[in-house]
């Protein structure tokens, strides 16, 4: 099975414009991302996509992969179902580019269900709340599954809602209860086939009620396989994401 990381990047992010190209300890966060997928013994090879010759530049001075596609994507779905379309491949994972300390055990974890499952069409991964913060906070995503492990679905709100008899919101919790609650981390996995199918997609309902690109699959009938890891992700949406993530790693 030939198993491929694609990275997403783009330049013009709302909230921090530019960041693959911010640097820590020497390296771009592109260059983080990029060598932490190399580490993966699974993946036959990674690809950084983008649509910004600065991004592609920077990726070549360090010696990557970099393929240049349309600039008018709406999605890093779309962006790699492009790159996606050009080569050979069964399996392709969806690396978030502004991740640059996610687990090369994290990306093994959603490759390794497609090969003891061949109807698995999507994977991607769960770890459990931490906090109360973490569970109300409208910018983690929470995900239900069922019984066999299969997405029931993603939301920004608390899901599942405990009952209560004051019925109030933030309802309580015990400290042992937040560990069935589960964060969803943006790592996705996908056959080839199905990953060109849902790019062509119509946006749902869902998901742009919940700006959740995921609840398509869910809506249009399809399941998404989710593997739990104990490994949290890092993603650097803000300058004062960069800023921790430059404390935590030393500089």
């Amino acid at each position: 099975m030939k198993v491929y990381a694609i990275i997403p990047s783009r330049y013009a992010s709302t909230r921090l414009p530019g960041k693959p190209l911010l640097k820590i300890k020497g390296k771009s966060i592109i260059q983080m991302v990029y060598e932490q997928c190399k580490k993966v013994d699974l993946l036959e090879d990674v690809i950084v996509a983008t649509g910004d010759e600065r991004i592609f530049n920077e990726v070549k001075s360090f010696g990557g992969k970099c393929v240049m596609t349309s600039n008018k994507h709406k999605s890093g779905t779309d962006r790699i179902a492009e790159v996606a379309l050009k080569i050979d491949a069964d399996v392709i994972v969806n690396v978030q580019g502004d991740e640059p300390l996610i687990k090369p055990e994290s990306i093994e974890s959603a490759i390794k269900p497609f090969l003891e499952d061949g109807s698995i069409v999507m994977t991607t991964l769960k770890t459990k709340i931490k906090s109360k913060e973490e569970l109300f906070n409208p910018n983690v995503v929470k995900v239900v599954c069922d019984k066999n492990n299969f997405a029931l679905y993603f939301s920004r709100l608390p899901i599942p809602y405990k009952k209560t008899k004051e019925m109030g919101y933030p309802f309580p919790l015990s400290e042992t209860e937040y560990s069935n609650y589960f964060k969803h981390t943006g790592l996705y996995a996908y056959k080839r086939d199905f990953l060109i199918k849902l790019s062509k997609m119509e946006m749902t309902f869902l998901e742009k009620t919940e700006g959740l690109e995921q609840l398509r699959v869910l809506e249009n009938g399809y399941r998404i396989f989710v593997v739990e890891t104990e490994f949290d992700s890092l993603g650097v949406d803000t300058m004062e994401d960069y800023l921790n993530l430059k404390k935590i790693l030393g500089e």
